[in-house]
């Protein structure tokens, strides 16, 4: 089971939250605000954190860099909005999911399970194999063991998920992947993702990529491939 850290300003949506995530095992901490999240997580150990946006004293945004600096924990955001904009922002910030208010409490616990068990299986597998691939003659290169990319020479940075489709589609290099096969297989559920979630990590990974974006190609209709042109 895990420990998990709620932060959200309004009570009844935390209690709400705390309530499922109990009934399933798990431990529950309630910060009301981000200042009071980063303080907790300073202190404290979290296997997952679920932090709404719209927040006094701290937003969940910056909150949640405050935690990036120093944690790759999975982050769960939660919004009353849905706007491509806010998801974007917390994409590139590196949040692992975007749920909308409102929301059922019982997906979100089958959210955060999705999510713990594919970081914990990504973890097992690095452990296992120090693996590195290098492409245009060297220009690009990814530590898949170090989590780490090279543009040129250049170190570049990227969020979890970033990292996580990037490998996925390297490893299936020149193969045809479907929305619903990169869904199920690096968000870890298939049910609950779509296509906007998919597009956008792809958008920000193809920025991230700069000149090799045309690696990823769109096929209409399907997916994605990756391909070294």
């Amino acid at each position: 089971m895990y420990n998990i850290l709620i932060v959200d300003d309004e009570e009844m949506i935390r209690k709400l939250i705390r309530k499922y995530a109990e009934f399933e095992g798990h431990t529950v901490t309630e910060a009301t605000d981000g200042m009071d999240a980063v303080a907790k997580f300073a202190r404290d150990k979290f296997d997952i954190v679920i932090m709404d946006i719209m927040m006094p004293e701290l937003d969940g945004f910056s909150a949640s860099r405050k935690i990036r600096e120093n944690s790759d924990v999975p982050i769960i955001m939660l919004s009353a909005r849905g706007e491509e904009y806010d998801k974007i922002n917390g994409f590139e910030i590196g949040i692992d999911d975007y749920v909308v208010k409102p929301f059922s409490p019982k997906e979100l616990m089958l959210r955060v399970e999705a999510i713990m068990k594919r970081t914990r299986g990504a973890q097992k597998t690095e452990e296992q194999k120090n693996e590195i691939i290098s492409l245009a003659g060297g220009g690009l290169v990814a530590d898949l063991t170090a989590r780490i990319v090279y543009i040129d020479g250049e170190r570049i940075d990227m969020s979890p998920k970033e990292y996580e489709l990037f490998f996925y589609m390297l490893k299936n290099k020149n193969i045809a992947l479907s929305r619903d096969k990169l869904l199920s297989d690096v968000w870890g559920y298939d049910f609950f993702g779509d296509d906007r979630t998919l597009d956008t990590h792809i958008k920000i990974l193809r920025k991230s990529l700069g000149k090799y974006s045309n690696f990823i190609v769109t096929i209409r209709g399907m997916g994605y491939r990756f391909e070294e042109k």
